[in-house]
């Protein structure tokens, strides 16, 4: 796991935190305070008392993170998306838009640039924007795309191996726009397209899933030779809520769901779907984009000069098998799955 560096957090509004979160917020919010006024050694004094009580407070809370306050911090209104890792991990990106076939979908962006952990090496970087504030939330369709979004997205990938770039692909979905447009425009062909693509490209494939991983919306960016996720990060077939829906029928089960679906990123790791955790500075990427920018920026790095090293043969040899590998049956395996209180 690559390891986040204890950063100062800045003044963060405790209406845009999570329930679990606001008493170290305001705790951090306090020493913030403080540390902007002219005090002698009794005020300096003071501050470090508070900052240790922080640190204990935030080990404390971040260690016991439920699978559904997980599922919280992945959705988190102040966490960094695509375009705030491209801006803070790439120099020159230039941006490429449309499918060629329909218009562009915004709730897919992509384009070329220069990964500053990697050199500066020129690679396709391409993934999901779920936007900020209301108007760009919308324009982007909440990072929910369309077919044209994802046709846009193969479009990229396969210049990419025409020009023989490695490809970086950020996750952070809910899920494909499930709209009557989009299926009469071909959803699920689109997402199975990218999916056969994706598995054929001669170049290596790094993914990152950076927030939420949502079903196939996710996965049709999703098929790598390294996938790679943020601690407080999921990746899964359904939402909590949705599984809570068809399983129960009730939404008061959405965190007995999310413990059942094995959707984090320490499950995933354990079952052998994700490759990596990369840390998250203390408190969660949306106390510091920058650091949170760093950290995938050079786990990136690493895997693609790992890769680098591997003949378009043997990449598409070794992504075969780590994807043939996902799904093995094991006679043991209901035994290892808890019940399900209630059922």
């Amino acid at each position: 796991m690559v390891m986040a560096q204890a950063t100062s957090p800045a003044l963060i509004d405790p209406r845009q935190t999570l329930d679990f979160e606001r008493p170290l917020v305001e705790l951090e919010n306090k020493i913030h305070d403080l540390k902007q006024l002219a005090g002698g050694e009794l005020l300096a004094a003071e501050v470090k008392v508070l900052e240790k009580r922080a640190s204990r407070l935030r080990e404390d809370i971040f260690a016991r993170l439920s699978a559904w306050q997980k599922v919280q911090l992945s959705r988190h209104q102040l966490r960094p998306h695509t375009l705030d890792y491209i801006t803070r991990m790439f120099d020159e990106f230039f941006e490429l838009h449309g499918d060629r076939a329909f218009r562009d979908d915004e709730a897919i962006v992509g384009g070329m640039g220069r990964l500053r952990a990697l050199d500066g090496q020129s690679v396709l970087v391409i993934g999901h924007q779920k936007g900020r504030g209301t108007k760009e939330a919308m324009r982007r369709n909440f990072g929910m795309p369309r077919p044209e979004g994802y046709r846009k997205g193969r479009r990229l990938m396969e210049l990419a191996a025409r020009m023989k770039r490695p490809i970086v692909s950020l996750i952070d979905t809910q899920g494909a726009y499930p709209g009557i447009d989009a299926e009469e425009r071909g959803q699920a062909e689109a997402i199975a397209k990218n999916l056969e693509v994706m598995a054929g490209l001669p170049v290596p494939i790094v993914g990152v899933v950076i927030g939420e991983g949502g079903s196939g919306g996710a996965l049709a960016l999703g098929v790598c030779d390294r996938l790679l996720m943020l601690s407080y990060s999921v990746y899964s077939v359904i939402s909590p809520e949705g599984c809570a829906s068809i399983l129960w029928k009730d939404q008061s089960k959405v965190e007995t769901a999310a413990a059942q679906m094995k959707m984090t990123a320490d499950d995933l790791q354990a079952l052998g779907v994700v490759d990596e955790i990369v840390a998250e500075p203390p408190g969660g990427a949306h106390h510091s984009h920058d650091e949170a920018a760093r950290l995938v920026g050079e786990a990136v790095a690493r895997h693609l000069r790992e890769l680098s090293q591997l003949s378009p043969t043997e990449l598409l040899d070794l992504r075969y098998a780590k994807y043939r590998a996902l799904g093995k049956y094991a006679d043991d395996f209901v035994a290892t799955v808890a019940p399900v209180p209630g059922s």
